[in-house]
């Protein structure tokens, strides 16, 4: 954990995480609007980055879902950073650039509705086992929300 208290790596993590989120949400318009933020991009796959492998320095004695969402992320943002960075987004390597970005914010965006329906009392009292319809469906209409973004911003012109 870094020398960090738990109370401070878990501070470090979600800060991380947000600061993710809030840049990708930019980068994500930024696509859609045919801008491109090169700082803003590498601060959002770097924390992204980050967020991820930084959930693996919470103790744990087996293998969790948020193990697994982290792997995949760590998977998506490896293509996401060599096609744009590598491959300069030439050719195919545009529309994997912005599905492997899309895809990415999507994952912790994700891991924050499932820590909101965890944390939040109102939230919490919907579904507590995560498994009734309302958590279902909150993270039903973000996927389609990122899923049409991601769609749209691979469809606009480079």
């Amino acid at each position: 954990m870094l020398g960090l208290n738990l109370e401070t790596y878990t501070l470090v993590h979600v800060v991380l995480s947000l600061a993710g989120i809030a840049s990708g949400l930019l980068v994500v318009a930024g696509l859609l609007t045919g801008k491109s933020f090169n700082g803003l991009t590498a601060f959002f796959l770097t924390t992204t980055v980050a967020t991820s492998a930084t959930g693996y320095g919470f103790p744990f004695t087996h293998l969790l879902p948020s193990h697994v969402v982290g792997a995949i992320s760590l998977l998506v943002l490896a293509v996401a950073i060599y096609a744009r960075y590598a491959r300069r987004q030439a050719g195919r390597w545009r529309p994997t650039y912005i599905i492997c970005a899309v895809a990415a914010l999507y994952l912790n965006v994700f891991v924050l509705v499932v820590q909101l329906f965890m944390k939040v009392p109102g939230l919490h009292a919907l579904a507590p086992t995560q498994s009734e319809p309302p958590f279902a469906i909150a993270q039903l209409v973000v996927l389609v929300i990122f899923i049409g973004l991601g769609a749209i911003a691979v469809r606009r012109p480079a």
